[in-house]
């Protein structure tokens, strides 16, 4: 049980890749392949060779035994199962005394399973935690943010347009996360109700799709922000452009990765990447992206430290330019530098660094876009706060109205004090809008 326990927890902590079944499930589906394969291997051995003394060949529930001499000693390679989740090519042995099959050596978890210990198993629990908190604060944020894009006409241009796709990439992406934890997790579901295979390939082409388009739209926001610096275009024109970057070759790619697992690895549900092409043509994209954005991160930053050293720039341009400085910078966790920094030469630290970054860190990703570019926006903030004056001067109007017309149900006339504050009241809220 502990061993399937570490599997869940580690597939969950895979980056990029999604299961439609439960690991356990997959577990236990490929141990049956290897049983049925080894009852019959037995078979055609008890066939061939009939009652003779020794050991008899057995399937001991997760390795196939055949039949041994006494004093002979048989050696296993290490079962395919764990061989898979684990990558161990270990063996393990058996001795055949006259007494029968003596204890698997040397023990199996050692030889074939991890040497995770307690602590590894907590780091991958607690970046578990980190990545369904941050990525469920992301989708709430994102969500109120998007919906106050869309609420305000006058907030409604390229450049919003562009942080609104960003906004919904980062919606998908979360969305396809918790939704694949959900199934990774989901214990009271039966093996027998899990998804088929092609559901199963349907949900990862999926979120593949979303995890790339996530990537594009944040190199679309760096595009768009070199270009505003070098070529000072209107901004209100090439947003096709951008949107065809940003969901149009994620798409592609995709597409061309399909087509690559079909004829050269498909195999279970395409959760592992064996093969080169097809791990080439859904992780180069992404990794060029991320290149592209890491380059244009430089060159604006170049390109602000020349414009805020020039004599000649007049005070309203410097303050401008120091605005957008301080948004550049704000944009170095979603230019993808972390995939850059975060490079160490030991495998293990290294992939334990990404594990980290890219999942527990990278889940807030969208939580910090939806407060930098909607929620801290001095636009949306102006707009906000005109439509709150506005719902503040309805309530006040709307309790003046109510008030004039219990008055004069009760055939009172109102005091002159009384009328001529409630108007100076509606002029003051007035001249204030």
């Amino acid at each position: 049980m502990r061993s399937l326990l570490l599997v869940s927890v580690f597939l969950s902590c895979r980056p990029m890749t999604v299961s439609g079944r439960h690991p356990t499930c997959n577990f236990l589906v490929e141990l049956e392949k290897d049983r049925v394969e080894c009852r019959r291997s037995l078979k055609e051995d008890e066939a061939n060779r009939g009652t003779v003394g020794g050991c008899k060949g057995m399937w001991d529930n997760i390795s196939c035994w055949r039949w041994t001499s006494t004093g002979e000693t048989l050696t296993v390679a290490c079962p395919r199962v764990l061989k898979t989740v684990f990558g161990r090519n270990g063996n393990i042995s058996r001795n055949c005394t006259p007494s029968g099959w003596s204890d698997v050596f040397p023990n199996i978890t050692s030889a074939c399973g991890t040497e995770t210990h307690q602590d590894k198993l907590l780091f991958y629990l607690v970046v578990q935690t980190l990545y369904t908190l941050g990525h469920s604060l992301s989708l709430v944020a994102l969500t109120t943010g998007s919906a106050i894009l869309c609420l305000f006409r006058r907030l409604h241009c390229t450049r919003n347009y562009i942080h609104l796709n960003l906004f919904l990439s980062f919606i998908l992406r979360a969305v396809a996360v918790l939704v694949k934890d959900h199934i990774l997790f989901n214990h009271s579901a039966k093996c027998s109700s899990q998804p088929s295979l092609v559901g199963c390939k349907v949900s990862l082409v999926i979120f593949q799709y979303f995890i790339m388009a996530n990537f594009f739209w944040l190199l679309v926001e760096g595009l768009y922000l070199h270009t505003l610096l070098v070529v000072f275009v209107s901004e209100n024109r090439h947003f096709s452009f951008y949107a065809l970057i940003g969901w149009g070759i994620p798409m592609v790619f995709v597409s061309a990765w399909v087509v690559s697992r079909i004829f050269l690895e498909d195999t279970g549900c395409w959760e592992t990447n064996d093969r080169t092409i097809p791990n080439l043509v859904i992780n180069g994209p992404i990794g060029f992206s991320i290149l592209v954005n890491f380059i244009l991160f430089i060159s604006i930053i170049r390109i602000l430290v020349q414009k805020l050293r020039c004599p000649d720039m007049g005070g309203s341009d410097q303050s401008q330019y120091r605005r957008l400085a301080k948004s550049t910078l704000l944009l170095i966790p979603l230019f993808g530098i972390h995939y850059v920094v975060f490079v160490s030469p030991s495998e293990s630290i290294a992939e334990d660094y990404k594990i980290f970054f890219d999942l527990a860190l990278g889940s807030f990703q969208g939580l910090v876009v939806a407060i930098l570019y909607c929620f801290l926006n001095s636009e949306v903030q102006g707009e906000l706060k005109r439509k709150w004056r506005s719902i503040c001067q309805d309530c006040r109007l709307s309790r003046s109205r109510r008030l004039n017309n219990v008055v004069v149900q009760n055939g009172l006339e109102l005091p002159v004090q009384l009328h001529s504050g409630t108007q100076s009241i509606i002029q003051s809220e007035t001249t204030v809008l």
